[in-house]
């Protein structure tokens, strides 16, 4: 058993395993920020006002509170302020909401002029807001109304658990029986790439002090759904699924394990580096990473939760080689040092599709090479 590095404040460089070291590591990082942020063909970072810049889902050519909170994570996590303050005041400007049912949350997709292409919140934009809002408290300090980042922080997880109280006809994020997310507010139901038991375990510091407790709870039964909802010979999981872990199959895709799924690996890897071993979770990513080294890597697929092939192609296929490589970082498969090389061999994705694919890339790449650290 091992600790986090929130005990031990060591984030280790497990690229080192395959011959790559720090400074060769930490240029890899650099370079992809710039692709990301700066690249003139490839970015994906859109300049609405001067100060006010949103990223940009390039497969649909609009902003979305998942890529916005993830832009902010990733400004806290390489120190760019400078960046971080101009994707938030795109996102307060032109995403939060203000009326109804849902005034306090975010406007989960927004055309790129601001204008709302919906009206109701995603909550793994909101978790990740709250998320990047306590880092950058905490490695940048408070600044004055939209910058006192710990209280914007604060106001998002109040509306999350709270909102029913709050707002007139308000649905929470999490559901206050289990401390499961929801999909989204108004459905009983959830995403397991939603959950996030490292990030549930900061807000139990951070919080109100009154949901503290409440969060303390979320990340413990995250932990167990995401095992649950997890095949127990493949390691597959379902993009949504009901609260006993069962796949749900919306929007008339008949795919099961596709985009949103993916994310299972990478947020079970990063609750290894902050938090350690939990080794129900980890057996899943020890799962996935032998039944992935028995596929053609170069013909993905969309998979039912047992394996067996669908005829969709994977839309985003390097964001499966990437949490595959992220993997590595708590499986004990056989097969852990064969993806830590497809993921050191794999560049960035190029193209329409590249935002989704290298948003988790880059991730994946900072926990690989010990890089995505804790502030708070």
């Amino acid at each position: 058993m091992s600790d986090g590095a929130i005990r031990t404040g060591n984030y280790p460089n497990y690229l080192a395993e395959i011959g790559i070291r720090e400074e060769e590591a930490r240029a890899r990082v650099e370079a992809a920020f710039a692709t990301i942020f700066f690249d003139p063909e490839e970015n994906f970072c859109h300049h609405t006002d001067e100060d006010a810049w949103c990223m940009v889902d390039t497969g649909n050519t609009d902003a979305r509170t998942e890529g916005m909170s993830y832009g902010m994570m990733m400004c806290v996590q390489m120190d760019r302020k400078d960046i971080f303050d101009r994707l938030w005041t795109f996102s307060d400007r032109y995403m939060r909401m203000h009326e109804g049912p849902n005034a306090g949350y975010f406007a989960w997709s927004v055309q790129l002029d601001g204008k709302h292409n919906a009206e109701g919140p995603a909550p793994d934009g909101e978790e990740y807001f709250a998320m990047a809002l306590l880092m950058a408290s905490a490695r940048w300090g408070d600044g004055e109304g939209l910058f006192d980042y710990s209280s914007q922080a604060r106001e998002i997880l109040r509306h999350v658990v709270h909102q029913k109280e709050m707002v007139p006809g308000g649905e929470p994020m999490w559901e206050p029986e289990n401390h499961y997310i929801r999909f989204v507010p108004g459905m009983k139901i959830s995403d397991p790439s939603y959950h996030l038991p490292h990030f549930y375990d900061l807000f139990a510091l951070k919080a109100d002090e009154e949901d503290r407790e409440f969060w303390q709870k979320a990340a413990e039964a995250s932990r167990e759904y995401l095992v649950k909802s997890a095949h127990p010979v493949t390691g597959l999981s379902p993009e949504y699924a009901d609260y006993d872990g069962k796949t749900v199959l919306l929007f008339r895709k008949p795919w099961v394990y596709y985009s949103d799924a993916y994310r299972v690996a990478e947020n079970i890897a990063l609750d290894h580096v902050w938090f350690g071993d939990h080794p129900e979770e980890d057996d899943v990513l020890t799962r996935l990473q032998d039944f992935f080294a028995q596929q053609d890597l170069d013909d993905l697929r969309a998979y039912e939760l047992d394996g067996t092939l669908q005829t969709e192609k994977a839309m985003h296929p390097t964001a499966i080689l990437a949490v595959l490589g992220a993997a590595s970082i708590a499986s004990r498969s056989e097969h852990r040092e064969k993806f830590l090389r497809i993921f050191a061999d794999t560049p960035l994705r190029k193209g329409v599709r590249r935002y989704y694919d290298n948003c988790l890339y880059f991730f994946c790449l900072l926990m690989l090479t010990g890089n995505y650290r804790i502030y708070i």
